[in-house]
């Protein structure tokens, strides 16, 4: 049970009236009209209004304390996160030469009148360089090791060079391997293919290929934005987006950069290739590049003030919230003539009075350095270095902003901020995500006392949960799963924040940023108990399609109500909003048809539910699986997911 809130002044407006009245014969025995229509008594309820909005007021010092009391121990609300998606940026034209997009560039919506463009800034450089291809191999799946050199055969201009060396069919392995003297990291690739249709039995709307290159330990997939090869099976091009990595392999007796194309095990019910597909010519051209970028704004260098020579000093930035630092970001103390550069900390804990150290706070953009604190014994210790009286206080720049707004569709991010040379156009191709907005002061009071209850040690299931919360605000549920053997890993699903309308959500919404993975991994490797592996994964996304049919309210239009019943379905079978809390549907709940029943009779409009039913849906490959039931159960790490709900309204 918690402490009951003191309530200092417990006077309502009707106490206060009558007080003053109980007082009139006291002070004022001349007075004896207490009727509402007399002017003393108007003036007297005027007074005991004002009075009780201050009694109010005086009532909230115990909830500023308790706010106050969280900062003191160190409980902060988390910072926003920023959006990131990749930016590709397509040449006007191919160049014989390299061309640069430098770090920083910025690019943001549209201009629209009334509204701020949201601004993406590139997180590292991109170059443009038009590929040389040198060497056409092929493996065989049976054989990686027997490499057979194509290249002379594609370089002679009536040849055709089968695909896939397997006899007498190719097998799902067989590559078709294409080495480069450069890397083609970020570069967009386009193959101008020459072929003839002998690689029959496949469909050419999805052909069983995937593109490949090495990445230094493993071949990572290429993105293909379009084919009109049918498969390498006809004249037409294949346009692909090369990640951000690209290593060099020695394939035979060559070492060059290889990009392969792989076949692939056919998908349940799709044909794949009776013979190889042959080509008799291929030429590469690097349209463009992607490169990595997020939802921020760049600072220029800055001095926000000068030194007085006392411990903690607090100097704030003009722009706010403040991102993580990145290389080169940093403070400096200019000192007669001198520059230093003083390193961050999380806290002065354990900085010693000669260490150059600073703090920075992201969310008010504050930068401060340490305090003189007075101990026990009566000693007196600085931690952290002071700042000398005079010095110049800078910082060499920083990025800010962050938070939902950077959650954009794709194709929306197309204004460049600033000309490049040989640069015609760019666009996000995928929507960005990741975006966050900073925590809010009432969700850091429910979690203050949760923290100072349990510590920040992950030893039981919850503390596994709370602290996967805390790692990151990208994070928006969790839920921790037992080994299960002994000694086994500790499982943990993590669900990240999607900001997209309830019926928009797919299932690569849900999918896990490296970079998410990373820091919630780092974050519970340094509380984990000694001896505890733990395996960071994301939940079974169980999709299912609600059918609904309800009877209307004379007079009532169908079309609305059937709406209302679609936005309440999707917003209540939803991993994020869903459930009868509104906090996401819950783990090891099933979904019946009594829950939908009452849910949709809350509707304004909807007189009775005369029937539902559940199907379950695969999202992966978008089709419903088996008849339709009143009953879906849910597996322990499983998530319901809204698809295709259907209402009939009448």
């Amino acid at each position: 049970m918690s402490l009951p809130s003191p309530n200092l002044d417990d006077r309502r407006y009707q106490d206060i009236v009558d007080e003053a009245k109980r007082l009139i014969p006291s002070y004022t025995p001349e007075w004896t009209n207490h009727n509402l229509s007399d002017p003393g008594v108007a003036l007297i309820e005027l007074f005991a209004w004002m009075s009780e909005m201050l009694l109010f007021r005086l009532n909230q010092v115990p909830d500023r304390l308790y706010t106050k009391f969280l900062d003191l121990v160190g409980i902060e609300p988390y910072p926003s996160s920023s959006a990131k998606t990749d930016l590709t940026f397509w040449l006007s034209s191919a160049q014989a030469d390299a061309v640069r997009v430098p770090v920083g560039t910025q690019v943001g919506t549209p201009y629209a009148e009334r509204e701020t463009p949201v601004l993406f800034t590139t997180l590292e450089d991109l170059l443009i360089n038009q590929p040389v291809l040198t060497a056409a191999v092929t493996t065989l799946a049976e054989d990686i090791e027997l490499v057979t050199d194509v290249w002379e055969d594609l370089r002679y201009p009536t040849a055709t060079i089968p695909c896939f060396g397997s006899l007498p069919q190719p097998l799902p392995g067989d590559c078709f391997n294409l080495g480069f003297e450069g890397s083609l990291a970020g570069n967009v690739i386009r193959l101008d293919v020459e072929a003839t249709i002998e690689g029959i039995g496949v469909d050419p709307r999805n052909p069983p290929l995937s593109w490949e290159v090495w990445a230094g330990e493993s071949w990572i997939p290429v993105v293909v934005h379009e084919d009109t090869t049918g498969g390498l099976n006809r004249d037409g091009s294949v346009l692909l987006l090369v990640p951000m990595a690209h290593a060099p392999l020695t394939l035979g007796t060559k070492r060059l950069f290889w990009l392969r194309a792989r076949l692939a095990v056919a998908d349940i019910g799709q044909p794949t290739y009776q013979t190889s597909p042959r080509v008799r010519d291929l030429t590469v051209r690097s349209l463009g590049g992607t490169v990595a970028a997020e939802h921020a704004e760049a600072a220029a260098a800055e001095i926000p003030g000068r030194s007085d020579g006392s411990p903690d000093q607090a100097f704030t930035l003009r722009h706010h919230p403040v991102l993580p630092r990145r290389g080169g970001e940093t403070v400096r103390v200019t000192f007669e003539g001198r520059t230093e550069e003083w390193a961050e900390v999380a806290d002065f804990a354990a900085s010693g009075k000669d260490d150059r150290h600073v703090g920075w706070d992201p969310g008010s953009g504050t930068i401060r350095f340490g305090p003189n604190i007075r101990y026990p014994d009566g000693r007196m210790v600085q931690h952290g270095a002071v700042p000398p009286g005079g010095a110049e206080i800078g910082v060499s720049g920083y990025r800010y902003g962050g938070g939902a707004p950077g959650n954009v569709g794709a194709n929306t991010l197309t204004s460049l901020q600033t000309t490049i040379p040989f640069i015609g156009s760019v666009t996000n191709l995928r929507a960005a995500t990741g975006g966050v907005d900073a925590e809010t002061v009432d969700n850091a009071k429910l979690r203050g006392p949760m923290t100072l209850r349990t510590g920040q040690r992950a030893v039981t299931a919850h503390d596994f949960e709370r602290l996967t919360l805390e790692a990151s605000p990208a994070v928006a549920r969790s839920r921790c799963l037992p080994p299960e053997r002994p000694g086994g890993p500790v499982r943990v699903l993590v669900v990240p924040y999607a900001d997209k309308p309830a019926e928009e959500l797919v299932l690569d919404d849900f999918a896990l940023s490296d970079e998410l993975v990373a820091t919630v991994s780092g974050h519970l490797d340094e509380r984990r108990v000694v001896g505890t592996s733990i395996e960071i994964g994301t939940p079974y996304y169980q999709g299912v399609t609600v059918a609904a049919l309800v009877k209307t309210l004379p007079g009532r239009p169908a079309g609305l109500v059937r709406q209302r019943s679609l936005d309440a379905l999707y917003r209540f079978v939803n991993p994020l909003t869903g459930g009868p809390q509104g906090e996401g549907w819950p783990f090891d709940t099933d979904l019946n048809s009594a829950i939908i029943t009452q849910l949709l009779s809350g509707i304004d409009g909807v007189e009775r539910v005369e029937e539902v039913l559940f199907f379950e849906y695969d999202v992966r490959n978008g089709s419903r699986l088996g008849a339709g039931r009143e009953v879906v159960r849910l597996d322990t790490q499983a998530l319901f997911l809204s698809v295709a709900h259907q209402v009939v309204a009448r």
